[in-house]
């Protein structure tokens, strides 16, 4: 646990979640009676290897999947005690998601493609157009709100969907593998951008990673085998950008 999260309260909460999946007729458990903690304000990183469950975990964290057993209270809310719609309404308060390959949609602008999940609120045009003008903004993509994302680099359709995911304010991020499908500079930069966001906006990250230099970014690393978490120490570890 990052020293400097330790008094915050705990915002997402996974206890005794067990997920599992049936492959040739023997049940694999993904997750095996997890627990996490997460608190608010916290960059948690999650290693392990691939097929590992890494991605179902944040599935479940983010209420597109449900577990077998076991509970996820998030910002005090039972995920698993919300009907679909609920549940749905939820999740566009709550969650911004980031994915690897970005899920732009090719034939909406950068500004549409971040207006999207704003249409799902009760938000006027006018609130809405403040928020997507402020996501590509806080991005650094103010000047490129009209452009396509096939005329935008990879490390540019990647900040769109960041702009995406925060344009509804949502109380925590859920990164999988954000940096993947990018090439070292791009990947730094998105990590900076990141760190930006936790930092000094205060937002609360899970970000899946197979990368140790992405990693070694957060505050805390977690490694999944064997459907559970093991805190993983960490040596030499880069310095936050504020030197923290």
């Amino acid at each position: 646990m990052a020293a400097g999260s330790a008094g915050r309260r705990v915002i997402i909460e996974a206890a005794d979640v067990v997920k599992t999946y049936t492959r040739g007729g023997e049940t694999v458990y993904v997750l095996d009676g997890l627990d996490l903690e997460v608190r608010e304000g916290e960059w948690l990183a999650l290693m392990g290897p691939s097929g590992s469950g890494k991605t179902t975990l944040l599935n479940v964290l983010g209420g597109l999947d449900h577990p077998d057993s076991g509970n996820v209270i998030a910002d005090g809310e039972d995920i698993e005690a919300l009907s679909s719609r609920d549940l749905a309404a939820w999740r566009s308060r709550h969650v911004g998601f980031i994915f690897q390959l970005y899920n732009l949609i090719p034939v909406l602008t950068a500004y549409q493609n971040v207006e999207l999940p704003l249409l799902l609120t009760s938000l006027d045009r006018r609130e809405r157009d403040a928020q997507v003008r402020t996501a590509l903004g806080l991005v650094g993509l103010a000047e490129r709100l009209h452009h396509y994302p096939n005329q935008l680099s990879g490390g540019q359709e990647q900040r769109v969907a960041i702009a995406r995911a925060l344009a509804t304010d949502p109380t925590f991020l859920l990164a999988d593998e954000p940096t993947g499908d990018l090439d070292a500079r791009s990947a730094a930069s998105i990590l900076d951008l990141l760190a930006t966001l936790n930092r000094d906006l205060g937002k609360t990250i899970v970000m899946v990673t197979h990368d140790p230099r992405a990693a070694d970014r957060a505050d805390r690393l977690l490694h999944l085998e064997k459907g559970v978490l093991l805190e993983q120490e960490r040596r030499g570890r880069a310095p936050r950008p504020d030197g923290a």
